[in-house]
């Protein structure tokens, strides 16, 4: 099966939610892939995890069924969540079109009703674009929040962990599992910034964000963000810095069994320089500006999270701009919640992201379970 890489036989006496791990986390006593025969090849995919990765004490503590490694884009490198090695999973809204990536097993996962709750990971879009895809609930959290050991690096500075889930719900209980003691037991946000006008997003998306807004009954108020697009450039740079350093070295000897496209964007970051990476991080600290002072007039922002529909299957690389909504936010650190909306007259839905300042996990989760409600 192409959702999962590794099926595990659960725990019997375990009783909580069953559970999809993303094949970039460790779980004791079974290979990390990372999705690539690059990685198995130079020993890292075949020896079993000697721990569980941090993130997972508090769903062994709970009791979690932990039932599979989710199957993902090679090394997490790719937002369109294909996989040439062990497969593609098929995107349970429309198999013709991609799951989106890279933690594209695990919303496939959920999405398939597979799995209760699935963890992925999210350096530029990576949870948040395969729930927007498959038409599930996905939520990046805020960098640093989630601790990554026994994760596989892609970008240090950007990666996170997150939760995915058929419904808001699910993605609360998947949080209170990555941490015990989470609650999204607070008010709403009653007022929302609408951010516009970038990527540009397909006109029937923008309406259906509006639509779904409108429903909820709260206060939205039109914000700028000046930085934004400069600041998803910035980002991407980073993005790509970061990957080489953690790795470009196994392009020197396993080249040849790299995916093309995971090759080409890890030799792309050779042209980087000090100075560019110098000048995208001054870059971001201005968006993290703009961003405080949005935050200061309401309490979350929103946005569509993609700027277009999934691309096709037999065309994944027409969605080369799947993230150019989300990257920005990986840049400044911020939560963000990707939550379907229906589309008048299309059969697949799209996704309204939400984004709070830092630490707003709870905050994001009320308020996309009042929309979930309101648009039900």
């Amino acid at each position: 099966m192409s959702t999962f890489i590794t099926e595990l036989a659960a725990d019997p006496s375990a009783e909580g939610p069953r559970v999809a791990v993303k094949d970039l986390i460790d779980v004791l006593g079974v290979p990390t892939t990372a999705g690539s025969r690059a990685w198995i090849a130079v020993g890292n995919g075949e020896r079993p995890a000697e721990r569980d990765a941090a993130c997972l004490a508090g769903f062994r503590r709970a009791g979690a069924r932990i039932i599979a490694k989710a199957n993902l884009h090679e090394l997490a490198y790719g937002a369109q969540g294909v996989n040439p090695f062990f497969g593609t999973p098929v995107n349970p809204r429309d198999g013709d079109l991609v799951p989106g990536g890279s933690s594209s097993g695990s919303a496939v996962a959920v999405g398939s009703d597979l799995a209760d709750i699935a963890l992925g990971t999210d350096t530029g879009g990576s949870v948040r674009v395969p729930a927007a895809c498959c038409g599930v609930v996905g939520l990046k959290t805020t960098w640093g929040r989630i601790p990554l050991q026994g994760c596989v690096p892609l970008a240090a500075g950007l990666d996170t962990i997150g939760p995915l889930g058929a419904e808001v719900a699910r993605v609360v209980q998947g949080m209170e599992l990555l941490e015990p003691g989470f609650t999204a037991a607070v008010p709403a946000a009653s007022t929302i910034g609408r951010i516009r006008g970038h990527g540009p997003a397909d006109a029937k998306i923008e309406t259906a964000v509006d639509l779904a807004l409108a429903a909820n009954g709260c206060v939205v108020t039109d914000i700028d963000i000046p930085s934004f697009e400069a600041a998803d450039r910035a980002t991407r740079r980073i993005a790509a810095w970061e990957a080489y350093a953690a790795l470009g070295w196994l392009l020197t000897e396993h080249r040849a069994t790299l995916g093309p496209d995971v090759a080409a964007r890890l030799e792309s970051s050779t042209t980087l320089g000090f100075d560019a990476i110098r000048a995208a991080r001054a870059t971001i600290e201005r968006f993290k500006g703009d961003l405080r002072r949005a935050f200061e007039r309401v309490e979350v922002l929103a946005l569509p999270t993609m700027p277009c529909f999934p691309p096709a299957l037999a065309a994944p690389d027409s969605g080369t701009g799947l993230t150019t909504l989300t990257r920005a936010f990986n840049g400044s650190g911020h939560p963000a919640l990707a939550l379907p909306v229906g589309v008048e007259g299309h059969h697949v839905p799209t996704s309204l992201q939400l984004v709070a300042p830092h630490g707003g996990e709870g905050v994001l989760c009320a308020t996309g379970a009042l929309i979930e409600s309101a648009t039900a």
